[in-house]
């Protein structure tokens, strides 16, 4: 056969192979016509991001480019926080400072990636300008049903004199400015009233956190335990700069939250706080600085959509991690018995401690004195009880039967392994799930807050 009649015969079997049938234009029909959401899916697992940061605010990258980020590296949902500003209506910014934050990279990166078709530029009075797209105009770039959802966000960045308290609230229509007020807790309480408030107004679900409470290190134990309408703190925040682990006089973000549940529960008779994990990220050209893919939280809810996300959470129904991730936890309150399963790395080993507070504690704390013997205006020294490792189990599964004396319990599970972008020097990876057993304490408790 010659060479000609080999390549035609080819071809021929190319072309018998790649024409549809019309049994298989008929399988293709059928997926087209496959809705894009079952009816009553399972539930299961959504990884996303809650506090993120763009050109709008103080980050270095185009929203769009951000998110395509997250798309492409697994989350399946993500929130645009800025700083004081939603990304809505017109704002152009001046190419130079595209180019400043972003190190001369930005602006080309953005135009490779979605094309000057996307990409829209001006120069008034002989300087060059960039559109910063809104929310309503880039979402439908990436968004994908049962994939991948926008939540409309801000960080409500507010202080008390010198003190920044910053707070998230996801899931917006409308600008919360700072609201201010005359004390730590008040501040943070007059937020929450304004993200309640239109809520209620607009009938919408938004969700509100506080975010990394050791920044500036400005809110202790003791007034994150007395600001009861909050219910949500961030126990990892990937920034490197927020004082995750404390210091000589200043407690970490973890012994925070044991010590504000402890007050709660135990004091207060208030629904302890839940911990959630978040980027914070600022920084997208390389690992320097705030860099995403550092904190996020797993929810487990049935469908991929603002409202469940905010409801399982809101129900306590995910946990928080830097770089563990789990098959499965489980709280039954019948049996009280919390159990824990690991989805394991390759060559990573895992401690899984059982944290919590006994209700014979102490809550009463000894003051931090500085040189002169004054107080310090920072979290007392409590008892190594509260919050005190309770039971550990090397492993990958652990289950805890409570005795019935904890105030409440949580787990952390901490890896052998270093996270894939770690934000400071010897940190491991971890996951932290939500405290349970507590809601018998709490049975005769006071009004969480009034609305005066």
């Amino acid at each position: 056969m010659t060479l000609a009649l080999r390549l035609l015969a080819c071809f021929s079997i190319v072309i018998l192979l790649g024409l549809p049938t019309a049994s298989t234009s008929t399988a293709l029909a059928a997926d087209d016509d496959a809705p894009a959401v079952l009816a009553d899916p399972p539930v299961r697992w959504w990884k996303g991001n809650l506090h993120t940061h763009s050109l709008w605010s103080d980050g270095n990258d185009f929203p769009e480019m951000i998110v395509d980020w997250y798309v492409r590296n697994g989350y399946n949902f993500l929130a645009l926080s800025d700083h004081n500003t939603l990304s809505q209506g017109a704002r152009w910014m001046d190419r130079a400072e595209v180019d400043r934050r972003s190190g001369n990279r930005g602006f080309d990166r953005y135009v490779e990636r979605f094309g000057r078709s996307w990409v829209e530029t001006r120069t008034v009075d002989g300087v060059e300008q960039v559109r910063l797209k809104p929310l309503t105009e880039f979402r439908a770039l990436s968004e994908q049903a049962g994939r991948f959802v926008l939540i409309q966000g801000e960080e409500i960045t507010d202080r008390f004199e010198r003190k920044p308290i910053h707070m998230n609230a996801s899931n917006l229509l409308e600008y919360i400015p700072p609201q201010g007020g005359d004390s730590v807790v008040e501040v943070m309480d007059n937020n929450l009233k304004a993200a309640e408030e239109q809520a209620r107004r607009l009938g919408i679900r938004i969700l509100t956190h506080l975010n990394h409470p050791n920044f500036g290190y400005a809110i202790t134990a003791e007034e994150l335990a007395k600001a009861v309408r909050e219910r949500f703190v961030e126990v990892y925040n990937g920034h490197p700069g927020v004082h995750h682990g404390g210091d000589d006089t200043h407690a970490s973000v973890e012994r925070l939250w044991d010590i504000a549940n402890t007050l709660r529960i135990a004091v207060l008779k208030a629904p302890p706080l839940a911990g959630l994990a978040t980027d914070d990220s600022h920084n997208y050209f390389g690992v320097e600085g705030s860099s995403p893919g550092r904190g996020w939280v797993m929810v487990r809810a049935r469908h991929l959509t603002p409202e469940s996300i905010i409801d399982a959470i809101e129900s306590g129904d995910f946990y928080a991690s830097s770089g563990v991730t789990l098959d499965d936890v489980q709280y039954d309150a019948e049996s009280g018995v919390l159990e824990v399963k690991i989805a394991p790395e390759p060559n990573a080993s895992y401690t899984i401690e059982f944290i919590g507070t006994r209700d014979d504690i102490d809550p009463t704390a000894e003051p931090v004195l500085d040189n002169n013997g004054n107080p310090l205006d920072v979290t007392g020294r409590y008892s190594n009880e509260l919050g005190a490792v309770l039971a550990t189990v090397e492993g990958t599964d652990a289950r805890y039967e409570l005795k019935g004396d904890e105030l409440y319990v949580r787990a952390v599970i901490t890896s052998s392994l270093p996270p894939e972008n770690p934000s400071f020097e010897g940190q491991h990876a971890q996951a932290w799930t939500q405290p349970v057993g507590w809601e018998k304490w709490i049975n005769q408790a006071q009004p969480a807050a009034s609305d005066d």
